[in-house]
This record gives C-alpha cells, structure tokens and sequence, in this order.
C-alpha cells in the first residue's frame, strides 16, 4: 500500500469517527416527540393560547382608497 492511500485511509477513518461523534452527540440532546408523556395537554394548551390571541386582536381597519 503506497503512502497516499495510507493518508487518505487515515482521513477517512479521522472523518467518519468526528461524524459518528456528531451524531451521537445530537441524538443524546434530542428526544423523540412521541415519547413526551404531556403532549396531548401541550397541544391544547397551545390551541386555546391561539385562540385567546385570536378573540383579542382588532379587526384590520379599511383603507379608503381615492
């Protein structure tokens, strides 16, 4: 084996540990969004939020265009 492929072998494992690392590291930080035991009571929180906004905003005023 001559010494370029040595070099980019090296690289390659070098590359593929870093991504590897990368991945794990942001899996560990992430969870998956089924696995939330109050999700249902988020989702309707957030919905009756919305709809709070929603009754107290002020209908857009008309424009009289000349």
């Amino acid at each position: 084996m001559n010494r370029s492929k040595k070099i980019f072998l090296t690289f390659a494992i070098i590359f593929l540990a870093i991504m590897v690392y990368i991945g794990y590291d942001i899996s560990s930080r992430t969870t998956f969004p089924g696995s939330k035991p109050q999700l249902k009571e988020r989702l309707l929180d957030e919905i009756e939020s919305q709809d709070e906004d929603t009754l107290n905003t002020n209908a857009p005023k008309k424009v009289n265009s000349l």
